[in-house]
């Protein structure tokens, strides 16, 4: 079991940008593929952005278009996902995830998961 708590969700317009983070130890950020993913309102969970463990190469869901970017902060231990030029349709609860994969960009092939935090932008 991992714990992951994410933090840095709110209420922003459009355009605005957000830093969310998940804090983790520090043996998670070093060995585990980390994710984030993102539930809108009546819609199944999706795929944000990946970091895999092995090639730590980000990868992007297609509408992130250039706006996000997914880091390591192993000064705070932390999974972060900075946004930019936020829109209404971002708004969503955010998931922070683990596992053990080598990639994944399926909720399905993670394990771990943090509770979520809220983002919304207004228009």
């Amino acid at each position: 079991q991992v714990n992951m708590v994410e933090s840095g969700g709110g209420l922003v317009q459009t355009g605005a940008s957000l830093k969310l983070s998940c804090r983790v130890s520090r043996y998670t950020l070093e060995a585990y593929t980390m994710g984030w993913f993102r539930q809108r309102p009546g819609l199944e969970r999706e795929f944000v952005a990946v970091i895999p463990r092995i090639t730590a190469q980000p990868d992007y869901a297609h509408f992130v278009q250039g706006r996000f970017t997914i880091s390591k902060d192993y000064a705070h231990n932390t999974l972060d996902l900075n946004m930019h030029n936020l829109r209404p349709d971002d708004t969503a609860v955010y998931f922070c995830a683990a596992t053990f994969r080598a990639y994944g960009s399926g909720a399905s092939d993670y394990t771990d998961w943090g509770q979520g935090t809220q983002v919304t932008v207004s228009s």
